[in-house]
């Protein structure tokens, strides 16, 4: 795997893992907590930035299993 597959694939695992990771903790405001113009099913607090540095872990580790699993030669792409 070249340095620009590898960034491609770290890149998808790390979107599929933040979709993942989104609705951990999310619990939605309550009915007095509610502002004029906002959603009721809005996230009291979404947390962003926690949840984007565990996806960042999460998606390294997985790179990581990836990895070897082409190096290795388990997983080609090629005949």
């Amino acid at each position: 795997m070249n340095v620009w597959t590898g960034i491609a694939v770290y890149i998808v695992i790390w979107w599929v893992v933040i979709f993942m990771v989104l609705p951990w903790g999310v619990r939605p405001l309550g009915a007095e907590d509610i502002a004029k113009g906002h959603a009721s099913g809005a996230p009291h607090q979404p947390r962003i930035l926690t949840k984007m540095a565990v996806t960042t872990i999460i998606a390294a580790l997985v790179w990581v299993g990836v990895y070897f699993l082409i190096d290795s030669g388990a997983i080609s792409f090629r005949e």
